[in-house]
């Protein structure tokens, strides 16, 4: 028996740019070791594994080391793979089930757009772990469910800033989000995400931290449709859209490789 697996570059539509996330569409549920076995294998930030439940498509995401309550770039790949490579209808909308509840998907004139939870941050004291593992004591620093935002002033100081990752590990949270306004024309804010504690190092693009961006850049630009530029190696775009409780997550991706699985 086989399973055919996917890579996928999200949030581009160039080969070898954006987040590479693996996609492994299966004919029913699998034992929760063996995908993380399969996403250890595979090495890359995210892999996702999906199958059909009724209407909807059960989704689960994996780093190489962990299982994640959201991911961005793995579902957004996920949606991709569905729709091109004939397992879904794309002129019919996505609905997933997912530790963060049901998430949607939809295309239309090759752009996808899924529907996550607002992730707002909510302003916390920077602390001694933090601040160490920066290398700086931050000015402003925010917290959601999932991760801690630290804001500084420029994009130069985003682009420029040389990660320990070591010293990340022992801050307490899934990742810490680096960001600051754009000085590039087109782009609102900059980012970049660290996620040692996931496995993660540097993210490249990271789908689920805008949904922290998008309202946090939101309310200071006074904006509810932001692009947002995560400046990795590899980088990549986010388009968003604030509705309500809800962030819109707008991207492209590229699929790299297909390929069968055999254990």
């Amino acid at each position: 028996m086989s399973t055919t697996l996917f890579t996928v570059d999200a949030f581009t539509n160039q080969p070898f740019a954006g987040n590479p996330a693996a996609v492994c569409p299966l004919d029913g549920p699998r034992d929760a070791i063996w995908m993380q076995q399969v996403a250890f294998e595979m090495n890359l930030s995210e892999t996702a594994f999906l199958w059909k439940q009724g209407d909807l498509w059960s989704l689960r995401w994996f780093t190489p080391v962990a299982e994640m309550d959201l991911c961005g770039h793995a579902t957004l790949a996920s949606a991709h793979i569905l729709w091109s490579h004939g397992y879904a209808d794309p002129s019919e909308g996505l609905q997933f089930t997912t530790r963060s509840g049901i998430l949607t998907a939809s295309y239309a004139d090759g752009w996808i757009t899924l529907d996550f939870p607002n992730e707002a941050p909510h302003q916390i004291a920077t602390f001694a772990a933090l601040n160490d593992a920066l290398g700086f004591t931050p000015q402003w620093v925010g917290q959601n469910r999932m991760d801690i935002i630290v804001r500084v002033d420029t994009e130069a100081q985003v682009v420029n800033y040389a990660p320990d990752f070591l010293k990340f590990s022992k801050v307490n949270t899934r990742g810490v989000i680096l960001t600051a306004p754009s000085s590039t024309a087109g782009i609102d804010f900059v980012s970049r995400f660290f996620g040692s504690n996931a496995g993660l190092g540097e993210d490249p693009v990271t789908g689920s931290a805008h949904c922290c961006l998008a309202p946090y850049w939101g309310e200071i630009l006074g904006k509810t449709a932001l692009i947002g530029a995560q400046r990795s190696p590899r980088g990549g775009i986010v388009r968003t859209k604030l509705v309500g409780d809800r962030v819109k997550l707008i991207g492209q991706a590229i699929t790299i490789l297909q390929a069968q699985l055999f254990v």
